[in-house]
């Protein structure tokens, strides 16, 4: 008998190993199924990613010569079952069987069963020796990463915690834990929407990395401030919190509808246009901008598994001369002496640090260092430069942390 999770898991991991497509995309994608097996699919699919170079090593030594794409998605799908999510190896060794004639891959079904028997009856041994930081880690990324790339590879083995930003005068929920930055932090797996405060609008879902950019900007009341690609409107709605005249921009409409929803049930106002912010000129110059790039997302890598399966160093070189081309806009919005805040969610240099000296360069603005005061217990986010750089190897005994560059600077 078929059985839903392992048939909807193996759809998203095809999707992503072998079109390409995000997870977030395959998951939109999938036909109906209830949502306790939509659920389950996600849940082994992410931890299969997350762990695929090491789900791969272990499963080498029993592979007598390599078998098709398919049947190795099938094996790894079970494997993770057995190896990472504790399923019972007779129901994981079975239902792999099952998916792979399932998929008309009956030649390939005593393969199956064989190998993952196999596998069950290593158990965790299976692990033991491999170097599963380095084996799930692309050689490019490890290497871009330099000294912190075994702690990074290390934090992308486990699920990221629930990160809040509370509303001005809002309680935290209860059982959460209040970080210095001001986020409050639930362990991950938590379910946001039975929190107390959820349906009120209480809080958004904000990983305290990414609450950063947005609170080093120091919005002060009745300033005028724009957001640059704005959605999901997390950044947005700080910076309305603070008592700020904000415009929000967008170019995607459909983000943008979400944005708005976002700040109606967070009851917080801000303009919005959809715009392309390297086309798009304010009325009058902004106080302040907060530009949070498009980028490769790698210091996301703990919520998207995918990431490292999609990104390919050439896209970092597009992904940069775009962040060239929204940093020069954004400076032109600014006022003679108005701040502008620039961040990514990538670990990678050419993203972060590489595109502000490229932006000082080409003249008209000066570097404004964060102070140790502004990161309260994060000394060690603050580089020599003055510059924010968190990563998910940061407060391990915490829970991590999203990886983020962000700078301040200051027009001439």
């Amino acid at each position: 008998m078929s059985d839903p999770t392992r048939d909807a898991a193996f759809n998203l991991l095809t999707a992503v190993l072998d079109r390409r497509r995000t997870l977030e995309e395959a998951l939109d994608a999938l036909p109906p199924i209830a949502s306790r097996d939509r659920s389950a699919a996600h849940r082994l699919v992410a931890a299969t990613l997350r762990r695929l170079g090491t789900l791969d090593a272990a499963l080498e030594p029993f592979l007598k010569k390599s078998p098709p794409d398919p049947v190795r998605h099938v094996l790894r799908l079970g494997a993770a079952g057995l190896l990472l999510l504790e399923t019972p190896p007779h129901a994981a060794v079975a239902t792999a069987v099952a998916l792979a004639r399932g998929r008309r891959l009956h030649a390939f079904a005593g393969l199956v069963n064989a190998v993952l028997r196999r596998v069950a009856e290593a158990g965790p041994a299976a692990l033991a020796d491999l170097d599963s930081p380095r084996l799930d880690t692309p050689a490019w990324l490890w290497t871009s990463w330099g000294a912190d790339a075994r702690a990074i590879a290390l934090a992308h083995q486990h699920e990221a915690p629930l990160d809040l930003t509370l509303r001005p005068g809002a309680l935290p929920p209860e059982g959460g834990e209040t970080l210095p930055t001001g986020s409050v932090r639930f362990p991950a797996g938590t379910a946001v929407t039975p929190l107390p405060g959820f349906e009120q609008g209480a809080f958004w879902v904000q990983d305290a990395a990414a609450s950063l950019p947005a609170r080093l900007l120091a919005p002060r009341p009745g300033e005028r401030i724009g957001d640059l690609c704005a959605a999901p409107g997390g950044k947005t709605a700080q910076l309305a919190a603070a008592g700020a005249q904000v415009t929000a921009l967008e170019r995607d409409p459909t983000r943008l509808a979400r944005l708005a929803d976002n700040l109606r049930h967070w009851r917080l106002a801000a303009e919005t246009i959809a715009a392309d912010a390297t086309e798009w000129h304010p009325p009058t110059p902004f106080d302040a901008v907060l530009l949070d790039a498009p980028c490769s997302a790698t210091g996301t890598i703990r919520r998207h598994p995918d990431v490292p399966r999609l990104k390919r160093p050439r896209d970092i070189l597009a992904l940069a001369e775009t962040q060239d081309r929204l940093l020069t806009a954004a400076a032109t919005m600014l006022r003679p002496g108005g701040r502008l805040i620039y961040a990514v969610c990538s670990l990678q240099p050419e993203e972060g640090v590489l595109r502000v000296e490229a932006a000082m360069a080409r003249g008209g603005l000066r570097r404004d260092p964060f102070l140790p005061a502004e990161l309260p217990g994060l000394p060690e986010a603050l580089t020599p430069d003055g510059w924010l750089r968190t990563h998910p190897g940061m407060w391990p005994e915490r829970g991590g942390m999203d990886g983020f560059f962000a700078a301040r600077l200051v027009k001439l």
